[in-house]
C-alpha cells in the first residue's frame, strides 16, 4: 500500500484519541511500546484486550471489547492478525459512526474490511505503524543514525 506523507501526517495531526485493539501489558511487546510511545506524544490511548479487561494501562482502564469503550475515539489501531480485522472493523464502525481512521499495524491487511470502512468515509491505513510514521514524519527517527544528519559509517 502506498500512502502519501501528506495523508499520513494529516491523520496523525488530527488524531487525539486512539483505541489500541490487541494491546499487551508486556513492555517488550510491540503493541505495548507503540501505545506507550503514542501516549508520550500526547495521544490519549484507550487499551482494548479481553484478557486484560478491568486492569489499568497507560493511565486508562483496559476494555474487553471496542463496544465497551465509553468514550469517542478518532482512530482504532489494530494489533491483531489479519483474520480478526473484519470483526474489529465492524465493531469499530458500529461503536463510532464518526470514526476517522482504522490503522492496521505492520503485517496486518484486509482489503474487504478496508473497503467497508472506506465506503463509510473512514480513512484506512494497512501494514504500517503509527509510531514509525510519526517518528519519520515529525523528524524523530534517530535510531541507528537515521535522520541525524551525521554519516558515521567508516571503511
Amino acid at each position: 500500500m502506498e500512502y502519501s506523507d501528506t495523508f499520513l501526517r494529516e491523520i496523525l495531526k488530527r488524531t487525539h484519541t486512539v483505541a489500541v485493539a490487541g494491546v499487551s501489558a508486556n513492555p517488550i511487546r510491540p503493541s505495548y511500546f507503540v501505545a506507550r510511545y503514542l501516549g508520550l506524544k500526547g495521544f490519549r490511548i484507550i487499551p482494548v484486550n479481553p484478557g486484560l479487561a478491568g486492569q489499568r494501562l497507560f493511565g486508562e482502564t483496559v476494555y474487553g471489547a471496542l463496544s465497551n469503550v465509553p468514550d469517542d475515539v478518532d482512530m482504532v489501531d489494530i494489533f491483531r492478525r489479519s483474520e480478526a480485522v473484519p470483526e474489529i472493523v465492524d465493531a469499530a464502525l458500529d461503536r463510532w459512526p464518526k470514526l476517522q481512521t482504522i490503522w492496521m499495524q505492520i503485517g496486518v491487511e484486509h482489503e474487504q474490511a478496508a473497503a467497508i470502512a472506506q465506503a463509510r468515509g473512514v480513512d484506512v491505513i494497512q501494514n504500517r505503524c503509527p509510531k514509525i510514521e510519526y517518528q519519520r514524519l515529525f523528524g524523530e527517527l534517530r535510531m541507528g543514525g537515521f535522520a541525524t544528519g551525521i554519516i558515521s559509517s567508516k571503511l
